[in-house]
């Protein structure tokens, strides 16, 4: 049999499936495989039938939703009218990449290989199911999984067997060639706002959005750093509701160009064109031509932990045998541990390692920038206001990420960061932005009681649901609200005042450093045990959970469970049971995050 063309399908939500299919990508060029790598939505899932042998990775977002570069392919094949063998002639393999945190591990995965199954396809390997939450990361399940793969490829293919493969220290081509311009810019392609008759702005397409204030909302004293955002959107054509969620994508500090630059000695003002060396596109959003400058400030992430890919392709490229000894060692499955000691755990970011390895980074052609680093991806927010009660404009609120590790400059998040330093008072700030349907959604009659619990700046969805609601007449609304500190972090403190007031609210607060005994917002779940029976059993109400993923939403998700038992006198399998209908009619939702 001769030898087959791999083609590697990914949906990837933040970039760690991309660059997962682009690993199996490389794998194969060095088993000397035709191979192409595409996003779902970016191949014409009606010529699945024709492929002999795909691999799919995919992650999972959300409740368990598929990612937003492959919800087109995901309709397509959940297609009632699609025959049974259709695939019958397909050979594949799932890897699914999640978190064992969130309730719906890996959902997409393991529903993707159910349908290819059904619809006839032969799965080479069991489906992959990687876990960010295993000590040493995704790779303890992805190494063993492509091992069994390629084992499964060369039972399939013995012609395979008879190839020489490329050795893991031979550098494989640039997916691109850089061809630098003798004349340099002075220009900043992105700073202009676009035509009112644009259309729904997109990811390809966002609105540059006007900033209109920038506020710190904690207390100057208090250790967390939160600001409320104000954008006005006139002309945008964007609608939201709320539960809705706006994306933002976050450019590097100046100096994080300006050191990056001089690590690789480039001039930021020299301007190049890129050419393509296979099938790969060309990326949509880099100007023709582009600047250094706007290559490392609004694309490459360079500011993010890099992957085990990019040590892999440092040491490729390495002429220096002490570093790339050690890159080869961060590689290897016995490194695992080191890596990790090294990179994963301090948070040492892609501009760090390149300090660390100063004479391979010094010799690294620009050529190899966009296999290297990959590109910055946008940052979801949950929308904190409302269009019936502030038109025209978008509110976020942001909790500026910093925090300290054994290194010695604290780490920052990219973008919470970059947004925390611009100030419209200074001058015009635009910020590209669009916006995307969202996991909650609220009821539309007007009776429906909600339970809302949002500790933190998880309150931002709901501050966006109560505005909407009380626009609307909606009164039945219940709060649960949790910070540290009354005084320090009560966010919309004044605005909830108001709405209890006027007896459209009732609010249950949780201060969890107020005194001794920490007191979270699953203690008043708890305490209100006979008021959310009465919600929940008698008036149908809907219960809804933001924030942190890490404990709390397991805590109230319990709380609540312990309230049915309590008041309705069930056990504790019907009150799960009667929590697992909620949540499959909608009446039990949550957002959360890591």
């Amino acid at each position: 049999m001769a030898a087959p063309a791999l083609l590697v399908l990914f949906g990837s939500q933040t970039g760690t499936a991309q660059d997962t299919a682009q690993r199996v990508g490389r794998q194969a060029q060095r088993r000397r495989l035709k191979v192409r790598v595409l996003p779902l939505d970016g191949y014409n899932v009606a010529d699945l039938i024709s492929e002999s042998l795909v691999v799919f990775v995919c992650s999972t977002t959300g409740q368990g939703d598929p990612p937003d570069n492959m919800k087109n392919f995901w309709r397509f094949l959940f297609r009632k009218s699609l025959p049974a063998g259709s695939l019958s002639c397909l050979d594949c393999a799932v890897l699914g990449l999640g978190d064992s945190s969130y309730p719906k591990f890996n959902f997409v995965a393991k529903k993707l290989q159910k349908r290819l199954v059904q619809l006839g396809a032969a799965m080479l390997v069991p489906v992959g199911l990687a876990d960010d939450q295993h000590d040493l990361g995704p790779d303890a399940v992805i190494d063993p999984w492509l091992q069994s793969f390629w084992e499964k490829v060369l039972v399939l293919y013995p012609v395979l067997s008879e190839v020489e493969p490329l050795r893991d220290d031979e550098p494989l081509p640039p997916s691109y060639t850089l061809h630098f311009l003798d004349e340099k810019t002075d220009q900043n392609p992105e700073r202009t706002r676009t035509d009112p008759d644009r259309p729904v702005p997109s990811e390809s397409s966002p609105f540059p959005a006007r900033m209109l204030s920038n506020r710190r909302v904690t207390d100057p004293t208090h250790f967390q750093d939160v600001r409320l955002l104000d954008f006005d959107i006139s002309g945008s054509n964007i609608q939201f509701s709320a539960g809705d969620v706006v994306l933002i994508r976050p450019q590097n500090s100046e100096d994080d160009v300006q050191r990056f630059c001089q690590l690789l000695r480039l001039d930021p003002e020299s301007r190049f064109t890129l050419t393509p060396n296979s099938d790969a596109p060309v990326p949509a959003r880099l100007p023709r031509p582009c600047s250094v400058r706007h290559l490392v400030e609004r694309y490459l992430d360079v500011a993010a932990v890099p992957r085990r890919s990019f040590f892999e392709l440092l040491a490729a490229v390495a002429t220096s045998d002490l570093e790339r000894d050690k890159l080869l060692e961060f590689c290897s499955p016995a490194g695992r541990d080191q890596l990790q000691a090294y990179c994963d755990r301090p948070r040492r970011t892609a501009l760090e390692v390149l300090a660390d390895f100063p004479l391979t980074t010094a010799e690294l052609e620009p050529d190899r920038l966009l296999d290297l680093i990959p590109e910055i991806q946008p940052r979801s927010f949950s929308i904190a206001s409302s269009l019936k009660v502030l038109p025209s404009r978008l509110q976020v609120l942001l909790a500026v990420v910093r925090y300290r590790t054994k290194l010695h400059r604290p780490r920052t998040g990219l973008c919470s960061n970059w947004l925390a330093s611009l100030d419209p008072e200074r001058g015009e700030v635009l910020v590209p932005l669009w916006v995307k349907r969202g996991g909650l959604r609220f009821p539309p009659d007007q009776d429906t009681p909600v339970v809302l619990v949002g500790p933190g700046t998880g309150v931002a969805p709901f501050r966006a649901a109560l505005q909407e609601r009380l626009s609307e007449g909606k009164e039945a609304n219940v709060l649960f609200f949790g910070c540290r500190s009354e005084a320090k972090d009560f966010y919309f403190r004044s605005e909830w005042a108001a709405m209890t007031a006027a007896g459209k609210l009732q609010l249950f607060t949780a201060f969890s450093r107020d005194q001794e005994e920490k007191v979270y917002v699953q203690h008043r779940v708890r305490e209100k045990a006979a008021l959310l029976w009465d919600l929940m059993s008698n008036k149908h109400g809907c219960f809804y959970i933001a924030g942190n993923a890490k404990l709390m939403p397991a805590a109230v998700r319990d709380a609540l469970q312990f309230a049915f038992q309590q008041e309705g006198g069930v056990s504790a399998q019907e009150a799960e049971q009667m929590l697992v209908a909620m949540e499959k009619t909608g009446r039990l939702q949550s957002e959360t995050w890591s």
